[in-house]
């Protein structure tokens, strides 16, 4: 089991990336936009430098929904060991 404290924090970085999601890809289109003058792209990238660290999405940590543990964790959010668990105790064993 992980820390509680680790993933507490990972749930508050997700929902500050969830929310701050969208200003951010604004402000990324406006650097990126090469017929913008020059100051405006900069006035959006010191916008961009002031909003949290935390806000962006490659700050989450993928963890496992059943142990909380941060590596080797599937696309379905859980992790190897944990479904070799769920199988020996017959939760999951992939029939109807």
């Amino acid at each position: 089991m992980a820390k509680k404290s680790a993933i507490n924090k990972n749930d508050s970085r997700i929902k500050l990336s969830d929310r701050l999601y969208k200003k951010r890809q604004d402000l990324k289109k406006i650097i990126m936009d090469k017929k913008l003058p020059l100051e405006d792209r900069f006035k959006a990238q010191q916008k961009l430098a002031q909003m949290p660290r935390n806000s962006a999405k490659n700050r989450v940590m993928n963890r496992c929904k059943i142990t909380g543990r941060p590596h080797g964790v599937k696309k379905i959010k859980n992790i190897k060991n944990s479904f070799k668990g769920l199988r020996i105790s017959r939760i999951n064993t992939g029939h109807d």
